[in-house]
């Protein structure tokens, strides 16, 4: 068995000097969509012979971390701004073993997490899915790092997305339902105990695959509702000034649709919506989230 890691400090390396990049340069380079979903890059990140998901770029949007199913298991590539000019996408997390998706990078972009069924001791056989970490060193990234039992159970643990503050947002199947959401605050370093959010957005049905606003102001999630238009739908939730969830609504078509439609995420400047469909990954103008606040 053999764990993959990409070393290349050019490659691996978070880009320093980002403040001063010209904006055309950011997001690949791509021309921004408009309210009307457009596929992300197509023939270089979105191909016709492979299944992509699951997207994240860091806050100045000049490096794109997304799982790719390969032979019916997943890696993880990456691509990053170099000069003016994007480097081809490499492969940042692989093994000949354990899948590895659903990357996302952590408030100080020090981490990056992701989903696998790896063994706890790195040569197991496959396990359930449990969410995971590496730490940027010197030379790239750190061997996986279990995020522990206040986050993983005996169940799945799917999706990751995180406030400013650390509070981490993730999907489990532990409790006797489907798939609920659940959030862990993160105090002196620590994930503590993870909770359920209520029944705004839990339902005895399938709820995962949630994106948090990084200063918590909304959430977006997948769910599977006998009302729903395909496989899976994109809902959104708006906090209420007294800290609870408004009741969580489909976020409608053109995002829906007769797909399934998953692994939302927003850019950190807020500019645009992030999420996979038809086994692509699709973009779109973030301002549609505000259209649908109460």
């Amino acid at each position: 068995m053999k764990f993959e890691l990409c070393t290349v400090p050019s490659i691996m390396l978070l880009t320093s000097c980002i403040n001063t990049v010209d904006e055309s340069l950011k997001y690949l380079q791509q021309t921004p969509p408009s309210t009307t979903p457009e596929i992300f890059a197509p023939n270089f990140i979105s191909t016709e012979t492979e299944y992509e998901f699951g997207s994240v770029f860091n806050e100045d949007g000049t490096e794109f971390y997304y799982g790719v199913n390969v032979g019916g298991k997943e890696e993880i590539r990456y691509t990053k701004l170099a000069g003016t000019h994007w480097s081809d996408p490499q492969t940042v997390l692989a093994d000949e073993k354990y899948g590895y998706n659903d990357p996302f990078l952590s408030p100080d972009e020090k981490r990056l997490y992701f989903i696998s069924r790896r063994a706890i001791d790195g040569v197991g056989e496959l396990k359930d899915y449990d969410i995971w970490f590496v730490e940027k060193v010197s030379n790239g990234w750190s061997q996986p790092i279990n995020a522990g039992p206040r986050i993983n159970s005996d169940g799945n643990e799917y999706y990751i997305s995180f406030t400013n503050d650390g509070t981490i947002y993730f999907s489990s199947n532990k409790r006797e339902f489907d798939y609920d959401i659940y959030v862990s605050k993160m105090l002196k370093e620590e994930f503590q105990e993870a909770i359920p959010l209520g029944d705004s957005i839990n339902t005895p049905n399938y709820e995962a695959d949630v994106f948090i606003d990084p200063s918590e102001s909304y959430l977006i999630f997948c769910t599977i509702r006998p009302d729903g238009l395909g496989q899976g739908d994109l809902y959104i939730s708006f906090k209420n000034d007294d800290g609870t969830w408004t009741r969580s609504k489909s976020m409608g078509q053109p995002i829906n649709s007769e797909h399934h439609e998953l692994c939302p995420f927003v850019t950190k400047d807020g500019k645009y919506f992030f999420y996979t469909s038809n086994k692509d990954i699709y973009w779109v103008d973030a301002k549609i989230i505000e259209d649908l606040r109460p």
